[in-house]
């Protein structure tokens, strides 16, 4: 290996192949000379020759592998040439194309700065065309631009500005906008950012453009001015524009007619103080407005809030001014010619004025003639009353001997015209006493003596006295009793129900009549029912006028009166009255009345069926039907019931339940039906038909003894089973105790 070492260091990796070989030649003949001349017993000249051989073999691949490197040296050489070739033929292609190209064309890398340009690019820069070398910066590029002598800038951008803002669009991927040269000439610059992040530049020349849309941008401009000219020409009220400055730019025709100092085109520019100032001796500002404020307003830079005010001219002419600021911090001024509205104005001032003179005038006159007319009434009144009780007296008189003749006469004919005499004499009388009665109401000289009042104690006598009257027409009259207790004058509240249901019968040919109560709240709504003709709409206040009948000819001659005082009654007693009725559907007159509490009830004028109850949670607005055969029974149930603030409606069977309920279009919230075989009360078959007619009802069935299959049977139906005790009101306290909590939604 020295040996080879050595051989290696003799030769000069820098000659050529053929020197190398040539060098090698001679080394190897001087080994074969050294080898010779050595003994061939030698062992050490033998391992050198050996040596040589191999360096020798070793020398012929080293030259075959630097003939194959050469070779490839040269092939690559000449690929390299044909690349060269190629890349030139590009680039010479790709300077011929940008070169076509319009717009000035340039190409910065990213850190090379600039490659490639066109000669359209900066050629309107003179100034700094030599500077666009190879490898130029961007940032120095447009340094360049800032600082040459074609660019325009506005006045209020420095050089440096234009560059730190160019630059921050540098930072952008793409951009366009446009740069103005001298001779108002126009650069657009369009930039874009390749893949490698270099930067394309491409500038168009859009002067004409510019100029061509700065054209039509005037003309368009000239042509709203002249529109805009023709609009203010055409308003009704006089406008002037002024600037920023406070120089008159614009004003309509109408401000001729308006203003003695007509604005023309000398006035054009006019300074907005020194418009006032030649005015001022012909305008007077009315109200809190004057030239003062005017030119503190028009002086303020910005904000000016709009403002009106009026200006009096001294040919006594009114102008109403208006003055906004606009968006360019101008402002306008519109004045509008109000003399005509003001003078009417004026005018009507003065007639109302007048007509006020006159409406006090009448009204005392009308105050007068009410005077006269009260006292005229009263004198009627008295006169009314007067002779109602005087023609009392001997009709009076004439019925008891028609009563006496009576009993004297023996045909039947006298007979009849003695009971036709009479039946004469009392339609006299009724109407004798409505008379009084309507002008004791119209006087306000009816007494009222308003107080707790039983309804029990009002309906059971009614019943009784005018069930003969109902059965003479055929007519079923039904009375649900009540035991509540109102508050209202006992007399009247009996006389509205009486003259209700009288008529009621009088206008109901066939069906029925029912008298019932319905809790609503604090109160109680009296109502009659009839199947009658019914009353139509436009008939349903006519009806509470004096002498009005809905039928003239009827056959039951009616007096008029019933319906009037039962309106002027409630009216004085604060009760409404409601009426619902249709032609051919019947009728139901309702009366709504305060009820009081039992407790405040004096003894005297309630029915005392059982100890007083202790108070109990009130059911407001519950209805309850009660079926019951026994009256005593029926009665104490319904007691504790109406004391808890239900409404109870008592039936004897279970086919009278379903008539009542049919007649007066009811469902109740419960159903109480007594259960006793023994009397034949079949509770369980009653409540079967109800509920077949109508909708699922809450029902409890009380009975005497609460046998197994009865139990059975009510919990099948999910009907409440109760064993009457002794002590009827205690349970029916606990029936309404359960029953206001159900309704107040703990059940």
């Amino acid at each position: 290996m020295p040996a080879m070492n050595s051989v290696t260091s003799l030769i000069n990796p820098a000659d050529s192949i053929e020197r190398q070989n040539e060098k090698l030649m001679q080394i190897a003949g001087s080994l074969m000379r050294r080898v010779e001349q050595k003994s061939e017993q030698s062992g050490l000249a033998y391992q050198q020759f050996e040596r040589a051989a191999l360096l020798e073999t070793k020398v012929r691949e080293r030259t075959r592998d630097l003939e194959r490197t050469l070779d490839l040296l040269q092939e690559s050489n000449a690929r390299l040439e044909i690349a060269n070739s190629e890349t030139e033929r590009a680039r010479s292609n790709l300077t011929e194309a940008i070169e076509t190209i319009n717009e000035g064309f340039a190409l910065f890398e990213a850190e090379e700065g600039l490659v490639l340009s066109n000669s359209r690019f900066c050629r309107d820069f003179l100034d700094i065309e030599a500077s666009l070398v190879t490898g130029l910066p961007f940032e120095e590029y447009v340094r360049l631009i800032s600082e040459s002598s074609y660019l325009s800038l506005p006045d209020s951008v420095t050089p440096e500005g234009w560059t730190a803002q160019r630059m921050r669009k540098h930072g952008d991927d793409h951009v366009v906008f446009n740069v103005g040269l001298k001779w108002d000439r126009w650069l657009q610059v369009s930039e874009h950012r390749t893949s490698r992040g270099g930067t394309v530049i491409l500038q168009t020349d859009v002067t004409t453009i510019i100029r061509r849309e700065r054209h039509e941008r005037d003309r368009m401009r000239d042509e709203q001015a002249e529109i805009l000219q023709a609009t203010l020409d055409h308003l009704n009220q006089g406008v002037c524009i002024f600037d920023n400055n406070q120089s008159l730019v614009g004003w309509n025709s109408r401000m001729d007619g308006l203003l003695a100092f007509s604005p023309n085109q000398a006035a054009m520019g006019m300074k907005f103080n020194v418009l006032l100032e030649r005015l001022k001796d012909e305008l007077v500002f009315e109200g809190r407005m004057n030239a003062v404020l005017l030119k503190r307003w028009a002086n303020r830079v910005m904000d000016r809030r709009p403002i009106a005010f009026e200006v009096r001219r001294s040919t006594d002419q009114v102008l109403s001014v208006f003055a906004q600021e606009m968006p360019d911090q101008g402002f306008v001024m519109s004045f509008t010619d109000v003399t005509a509205e003001r003078s009417a104005a004026r005018t009507l001032s003065e007639m109302n004025e007048l007509l006020e003179r006159r409406v006090q005038d009448r009204t005392h006159e009308l105050g007068l003639a009410l005077a006269e007319a009260e006292r005229a009434n009263a004198s009627k009144s008295r006169f009314v009353a007067a002779a109602s009780h005087d023609l009392l007296q001997p009709l009076s008189a004439a019925k008891l001997f028609v009563s006496s003749l009576s009993e004297q006469v023996e045909t039947d004919v006298a007979r009849n015209v003695i009971d036709k005499v009479d039946t004469a004499l009392n339609s006299v009388e009724q109407f004798i006493s409505a008379l009084l009665d309507i002008s004791k109401l119209d006087a306000g000289k009816a007494f009222f003596d308003v107080q707790p009042v039983r309804l029990s104690r009002i309906f059971t006598p009614l019943h009784q006295e005018l069930a003969p009257l109902a059965l003479q027409k055929g007519i079923d009259l039904r009375v649900v009793d009540c035991s509540l207790t109102i508050l209202s004058d006992p007399g009247y509240m009996r006389r509205i129900v009486q003259n209700l249901l009288t008529n009621a019968i009088r206008y109901t040919d066939r069906g029925r009549v029912l008298l019932g109560v319905r809790r609503v709240g604090d109160c109680v709504r009296i109502e009659v029912h009839d199947t009658g003709r019914g009353i139509a709409v436009a008939d349903q206040l006519t009806i509470f006028k004096e002498f009005e009948r809905i039928s003239p000819n009827n056959s039951d001659k009616g007096l008029g009166l019933g319906l009037s005082i039962v309106e002027r009654a409630c009216k004085e007693l604060e009760h409404d009255i409601g009426l619902t009725s249709a032609p051919g559907q019947g009728s139901c007159f309702s009366v709504t009345v305060p009820v009081v509490s039992s407790a405040t009830v004096p003894v005297s004028s309630a029915v005392q069926t059982s100890p007083a109850p202790e108070p109990e949670p009130a059911t407001p607005d519950m209805l309850l039907m009660l079926v019951e055969g026994s009256a005593e029974l029926a009665a104490r149930m319904s007691a504790v019931i109406e004391h808890s603030g239900g409404t109870v409606i008592h039936a004897h069977s279970g086919d009278e339940a379903l008539e009542l309920l049919e007649e007066i279009q009811l469902i109740p919230d419960v159903l109480l039906i007594g259960h006793d075989p023994a009397a034949g009360a079949d509770g369980l078959a009653a409540q079967e038909k109800i509920q077949q007619k109508y909708v699922p009802v809450q029902t409890i069935i009380f009975a005497p003894d609460v046998t197994e299959a009865l139990q059975a049977t009510c919990d099948d139906r999910h009907i409440l089973a109760v064993a009457m005790p002794k002590d009827v009101a205690a349970m029916m306290r606990d029936l309404m105790v359960r029953l206001a909590g159900r309704g107040q939604g703990s059940g």
